[in-house]
């Protein structure tokens, strides 16, 4: 079976996000996370982890990137009791009787997302639309030129809406405003 890493391919996570993933953990959606926040009100660090981030469920630490691994039984059930125990210490689960389901659930999403090869790195976007946080995963592979150009190739994915073209105010980001 297949599951998440998290990825740190530059040290941009670590100032993108309050809190980046270490390289390496397990790593699952977290859209849960925002559920009881309203996303037109998130900014900064916050809307980043929000608009696309992986969280780690070592670190509960956001990434910009996971890749598909190879997984043995045993190390999806550690995954899943590490993220149960998760949710019992950050999110206020009342025991790992009652996480565990949550936890499980989680878990086979992002093992859902890994019907690619292993190694192929996957990008998350989140927006939200219509009452409800829509997620898009896109993958992304090493584009197999011969010269050192960029490492990273987009591949889109066949029938699913474009996301709106975002607005940025670049008289506002250097007047000290946020938006």
């Amino acid at each position: 079976m297949k599951l998440l890493k998290t990825v740190r391919a530059d040290p941009s996570d670590t100032f993108v996000f309050d809190k980046a993933a270490e390289p390496g953990e397990w790593a699952i959606s977290g859209a849960f996370m925002f559920a009881n926040l309203d996303p037109a009100a998130l900014t900064g660090k916050t809307r980043a982890a929000f608009r696309g981030g992986f969280l780690g469920i070592e670190s509960f630490g956001w990434s910009t990137l996971a890749q598909i691994v190879e997984a043995g039984v045993d190390e999806r059930a550690a995954a899943v009791e590490q993220l149960a125990a998760r949710l019992v210490e950050r999110c206020g689960a009342p025991d790992l009787l009652t996480a565990r389901p949550a936890a499980e659930e989680e878990i086979a999403f992002a093992a859902s997302l890994g019907d690619h090869p292993q190694g192929m790195l996957i990008a998350v976007s989140r927006r939200y639309e219509n009452a409800a946080t829509r997620e898009s995963f896109r993958t992304l592979q090493a584009n197999g030129w011969s010269k050192p150009s960029p490492v990273f190739s987009f591949v889109e994915v066949a029938d699913e809406p474009e996301a709106p073209a975002e607005q940025i105010d670049f008289a506002a980001l250097a007047n000290g405003e946020h938006r």
